[in-house]
């Protein structure tokens, strides 16, 4: 814990606890920066628990730990009800950070008075070379029909990703943007008090979209801060304890749940937008899960492998009902935390970088 910080560091599960310490090492190695720091951990497996217990009793940060799992913005939320500094970062559980990278963040705000402050964000092993997100835009597009009914589109593009970081980085620059991810985002904390807690009405999807689009709503500022640079890293593989919060975590129910919510909190039309979103339901989970298993089962063989997956699907998609029905009746009923913030304007929001 260092000493008079501006920063509190929100370090919340994003689905998977196996690079718990990874991540928590590369804090502590490369930020010089003051800092204090609140690690949520939503039921990790017992050897991730005693790590955590151990590090926060020797490196005096503040742990939050509950039983069960958490849907990412009711960990951030149980981490940002205890922030009381100047700014917050909200960074996920298997994220790698480098040298300088929270100092960059807080001169960028500092010196543009941004709201929101992304870093250049990547992807994947190895560290730091595959970009996954450098800024983007946000917002939704207003388009009046003949028959004058308004329809309202959602607004998503993200900029730079897949292209290698040696390539595009000497192209970027500090620019005003109009989307964060919260893999890694700093945000001023006052802005909090104007739009409330993150909304736990969006289980596991578009989070940042809804942050991004209340920030412009409120006449705030996202900036992109290219000499701050971070990696997440997301599996596979897998370790058997993650593959229960993962499967809760990229659940049917939980992205429908978010999806209804983003679409009604907005008021957006049912487009082609999330027509594609319904059609690719647990996609994740066939990529990360069923796939490598249904090509061990087929030993090679494609039919085999095939008739595995398709085996292996129907499985999934019951023991998925079983898994999200299971805990909706534990946790989600009678819960005050999960009661959304008051609904926004139903104006036009843009929040549109440059390039």
């Amino acid at each position: 814990m260092h000493s008079n910080p501006e920063v509190t560091i929100v370090v919340a599960p994003r689905e998977r606890f196996s690079y718990s310490r990874e991540s928590l090492e590369s804090i502590y190695e490369h930020t010089q920066f003051p800092f204090q720091l609140i690690y949520v951990d939503g039921g990790s497996p017992a050897h991730i628990k005693k790590y955590l217990e151990t590090q926060a009793a020797e490196k005096q940060f503040k742990l939050i730990r509950t039983e069960y799992y958490l849907s990412p913005n009711h960990a951030r939320n149980l981490g940002l009800r205890q922030v009381n500094t100047k700014y917050v970062v909200f960074l996920d559980n298997d994220v790698a950070v480098t040298p300088d990278w929270l100092k960059a963040a807080v001169d960028c705000a500092e010196e543009t008075n941004a709201t929101v402050v992304s870093p250049l964000l990547c992807q994947f092993l190895p560290l730091y070379e595959e970009v996954h997100c450098a800024g983007g835009e946000s917002g939704i597009k207003l388009e009046i029909k003949s028959d004058e009914t308004i329809r309202r589109y959602l607004i998503e593009k993200i900029h730079k990703q897949g292209k290698k970081v040696a390539d595009v980085r000497p192209q970027l620059q500090r620019q005003e943007t109009g989307l964060a991810e919260f893999h890694c985002m700093m945000v001023r904390t006052e802005i909090f008090h104007q739009i409330g807690l993150l909304d736990e009405g969006l289980l596991n999807t578009k989070e940042h979209i809804d942050l991004c689009l209340l920030v412009a709503n409120a006449g705030g500022k996202i900036y992109l801060e290219p000499d701050s640079l971070v990696t997440y890293i997301p599996g596979p593989p897998l370790e058997l304890s993650d593959v229960g919060y993962y499967m809760l975590r990229w659940s049917d129910a939980w992205e429908l749940a978010s999806l209804k919510r983003l679409r009604e909190k907005w008021n957006l039309t049912e487009d082609k937008y999330f027509q594609n979103k319904y059609k690719r339901l647990g996609w994740r989970r066939r990529m990360t899960i069923i796939d490598p298993i249904s090509r061990q089962l087929g030993l090679g063989n494609r039919f085999l492998s095939k008739i595995a997956g398709k085996l292996l699907g129907k499985a999934d998609r019951l023991l998925n009902y079983y898994i999200t029905s299971s805990y909706a009746r534990k946790h989600l009923q009678n819960d005050s935390n999960q009661n959304p913030p008051t609904q926004p304007p139903n104006s036009v929001i843009t929040a549109s970088s440059q390039g």
